[in-house]
């Protein structure tokens, strides 16, 4: 393989957009306990636009952006058993991280940052980091597992421990969202979906969403959530909004509720209601993403279920910029996919 050259998408000079730029890179060879993935499709996530964007983190630059990515292997380095040659597969988004609890080492090797990520057509990775993917999904649904789809499934499932009858709300309708709204619908759970947008909502009804709360109709959206619940709560609260979302979390939540805390969309920082938090006596966990062993926990259940992945959007790979503007533009339901190959 010596001498041949790939295409990659690569942040070059200084964050922004902008300074997204097509490149050629000489492609990879496998060495031992390592594999070569011909990457099929990518898919982005809201941490891939705060990473180019320049406030996700400061990464040294040049880099290669993008977490989440599915195709098939195409090479393998000495002594590689767990997969094979020709077996269809995503890379982990930890690429250090197979089971347990995270560690600092770990949350260290994501991919997208630090690591160079998946828009590019070949990846060489730890045949570790690696799981395959079930045959019913395509490589495009496949691609949009490894950061929203998991970090959906450690908070109800591997975490939030979730099972029928229990109440759940899910925040918007991106990606982590219809992912929770997939899984708790799988699980027997009852589901409320909050959005700006009636349309939107009416999409997620047809996913089996049981009540539509548009925020800003009802802007008080903890207390029409306790009227939906009978003045109970909410069991599991996936907090995707952040800082300005996070106090009507802790108001809409049962006593003993969970809120899985994943993403910051409103801002970082903002006063809460301690005395809730304990008064309720609430469990506030942090998600980031998750390891391999929940990840092929998913995918069996994904497989189980036939859960399909909603995607919204398809760009090329030269056209990143432009599909990282449209995830910008927050007009999008469930994935944007990026096609490689």
């Amino acid at each position: 393989m010596g001498g041949d050259i790939m295409r990659a998408m690569r942040l070059e000079g200084a964050f922004g957009l902008e300074n997204l730029k097509p490149v050629t890179l000489d492609k990879p060879e496998p060495g031992p306990g390592q594999v070569l993935v011909k990457l099929k499709s990518a898919c982005i996530n809201y941490r891939d636009l705060a990473i180019v964007s320049g406030y996700g983190g400061n990464y040294p630059l040049p880099f290669v952006p993008l977490s989440d990515g599915a195709g098939e292997i195409e090479a393998v380095g000495a002594g590689v058993t767990r997969v094979s040659k020709g077996d269809r597969v995503a890379p982990l988004f930890f690429q250090g991280w197979q089971a347990g609890e995270p560690t600092p080492h770990s949350l260290a090797t994501s991919l997208g940052g630090p690591l160079d990520g998946c828009a590019e057509e070949y990846l060489c990775l730890s045949a570790e980091g690696v799981s395959k993917i079930p045959a019913r999904l395509s490589y495009e649904e496949a691609a949009c597992l490894p950061c929203a789809g998991l970090t959906a499934w450690r908070a109800l499932v591997s975490e939030g421990q979730i099972k029928a009858g229990d109440t759940v709300l899910v925040q918007g309708t991106g990606g982590v969202s219809i992912f929770a709204l997939q899984f708790a619908k799988a699980a027997g759970a009852e589901v409320i979906v909050t959005s700006s947008s009636d349309a939107k909502l009416e999409r997620a009804k047809a996913l089996g969403a049981d009540h539509l709360v548009n925020y800003k109709a009802t802007p008080d959206w903890a207390s029409e959530a306790r009227r939906l619940t009978g003045g109970r709560g909410v069991d599991h609260i996936v907090e995707v909004g952040g800082a300005e979302t996070l106090q009507q979390s802790i108001m809409a939540a049962r006593l003993g509720g969970r809120i899985a805390v994943i993403g910051l969309l409103s801002g970082l920082m903002k006063d809460v209601n301690v005395a809730a938090i304990f008064s309720q006596n609430l469990t506030i966990k942090g998600i980031t993403v998750g390891n391999r062993e929940q990840f092929d926990a998913m995918v069996r259940a994904i497989d189980r279920n036939a859960i399909k992945p909603v995607i919204d959007a398809h760009y090329g790979l030269e056209d990143l910029p432009d599909a990282l503007a449209h995830m910008q533009g927050a007009s999008h339901f469930g994935k944007i996919v990026i096609d490689i190959a």
